[in-house]
């Protein structure tokens, strides 16, 4: 059962809330395309939202909950998986296309409308939005806990327990393996796929350059790293894992030497969503409650950097999406979620 207000919004305001829904649910992941916004569940529902207007759309449901959402790039399809297993659906119709239980599914990304790539216990499987196995890869030493796409949709990125490991289309067998002893989270890839970035459970992130393996680790942070994004452009690489998000600058020959930028605010980071179109604007939520807009380049390395905007939440955040370059979707861990407006 969700409820929904809707705001006009205040003119001549830096920000305003278009609309707020509140779940009886705790939030765990947001997706949004083509003027619709999912929001994930741990009971395993997800509720779809028009996201201008913040009127319900449809529910999908996968039984034993959930641990993400995400839809194909043009709206059409919707992938949830969670630790039960996974399903595909026609975003608008509601019909299903795929529905695989009985395995442990932590991540679901999609190359294009047609192609969805979803982890699987110690695999990942590749399909077409109307459910056809395209191919697999073999299996990881331990269950998959994140993936990522290649830029052209030629290769996988497979995070495991000790290291990536990266696979060539209709390929088993790995192509590349990128090793460092530990608990793997989550996973980035530059998209001119110079590097690749894990946040780990031991505290650090580890970063590799794909073209000769060269290693860089960062570590010493507060807590597990678990949020990890590159911009558009590249140039910047967000973490969580402190107080204070934490942005390096790879312009150049990568970020070896370079102090980063800090974004001092909340107790701790939960969320972060770069900006769609680059020029290094991030949005964070924290677990005191508190959604941030940051101008990266308003700051200097190694210096505490002011936020543009902050917005008080109901709650811990959970989630966050950019719908635009204006708006932002935030759920926290109290249900509610909401659409804000922000002049960057």
């Amino acid at each position: 059962m969700t409820a929904v207000s809707r705001a006009a919004g205040a003119v001549g305001t830096a920000h305003a809330t278009v609309w707020q829904a509140f779940l009886d649910d705790a939030p765990v992941a947001l997706a949004a395309a083509r003027g619709l916004l999912g929001v994930a569940g741990a009971d395993g529902r997800c509720h779809v939202y028009d996201a201008e207007r913040g009127e319900s759309v449809a529910t999908f449901t996968v039984e034993g909950g959930l641990l993400d959402a995400t839809f194909s790039p043009g709206g059409s399809h919707l992938a949830l998986v969670g630790p039960a297993g996974h399903a595909v659906w026609h975003a608008r119709d509601g019909r299903l296309e795929v529905a695989e239980t009985g395995e442990w599914s932590a991540r679901a990304r999609w190359f294009g409308d047609d192609r969805l790539a979803v982890a699987t216990g110690r695999r990942v499987t590749v399909r077409s939005a109307g459910g056809v196995g395209l191919w697999s890869t073999g299996p990881a030493p331990s269950t998959v806990t994140d993936l990522q796409w290649f830029r052209q949709g030629r290769e996988i990125a497979v995070a495991a327990y000790n290291g990536v490991y990266r696979y060539g289309r209709h390929q088993s067998a790995p192509v590349g393996y990128f090793p460092y002893a530990g608990s793997h989270l989550c996973v980035a890839v530059s998209s001119n796929a110079r590097w690749i970035c894990t946040g780990n459970q031991d505290r650090s992130v580890h970063i590799w350059r794909t073209r000769d393996g060269n290693e860089l680790e960062m570590a010493g942070f507060p807590d597990k790293v678990t949020r990890i994004a590159f911009d558009d452009g590249d140039r910047w690489f967000a973490t969580n894992g402190a107080p204070e998000a934490t942005v390096w600058d790879f312009a150049g020959k990568g970020p070896s030497g370079r102090s980063p930028r800090l974004l001092p605010g909340h107790r701790s980071v939960t969320a972060l969503a770069w900006r769609p179109g680059g020029a290094g604007v991030l949005a964070t939520t924290g677990s005191e409650g508190d959604l941030a807009v940051w101008r990266v380049e308003s700051g200097s390395p190694g210096r505490p950097t002011n936020p543009l905007h902050t917005v008080d939440l109901d709650g811990p955040g959970a989630a966050l999406r950019w719908l635009d370059a204006r708006h932002v979707a935030a759920a926290d861990r109290t249900g509610s979620v909401r659409v804000v407006a922000f002049d960057v």
